[in-house]
């Protein structure tokens, strides 16, 4: 089978204490396929840019801040995770150092920091809870994961970390 996976990005943005993670509650759109979730930023890689360009760019349009310093904390591929099945490759980043001042809302819904310690027991899709902790861990590695997804469910999760 073909793979031919959208590439995008996924970022969350520390506080400077690194105690916060700045998240978007996904509430503006009654027609979002992620409504009522809440996601770390991102979007889809245009085909002039490579992957930390358009993590920048998706953090300034959605948060209206610039990045600093970000890390590349894992790839995942999602098979399927579209509305209409499409494929998905992820890049995720943690960015813990930016210039500005976040938005408090953008078109998509309300940014708002939230303690780390507390992002599991948010709205959020149910195989984020799988990889989040591998996000914010100390583990320096980068991890390298595959979780297909069919009906809007994950339907399972393995990764590597080299």
């Amino acid at each position: 089978m073909r793979y031919t996976p959208i590439i995008g990005t996924l970022g969350y943005v520390l506080s400077p204490d690194g105690a916060r993670v700045l998240l978007i509650h996904r509430n503006a759109r009654p027609d979002d396929a992620h409504l009522g979730k809440y996601n770390g930023l991102g979007g889809k890689m245009q085909a002039d840019e490579d992957v930390v360009s358009c993590m920048r760019r998706e953090i300034r349009e959605e948060a209206g801040i610039e990045c600093e310093s970000l890390r590349l904390r894992g790839t995942i591929s999602w098979p399927g995770f579209g509305p209409k099945g499409e494929d998905w490759l992820g890049f995720v980043f943690l960015i813990d150092r930016f210039t500005g001042t976040p938005l408090e809302r953008n078109a998509e819904g309300e940014l708002s920091w939230v303690p780390v310690k507390d992002i599991l027991s948010l709205n959020l899709w149910d195989g984020d809870r799988h990889f989040l902790p591998l996000v914010f861990d100390a583990d320096p590695r980068a991890f390298h994961g595959v979780m297909p997804y069919a009906g809007g469910r994950a339907l399972s999760w393995s990764f590597t970390r080299i």
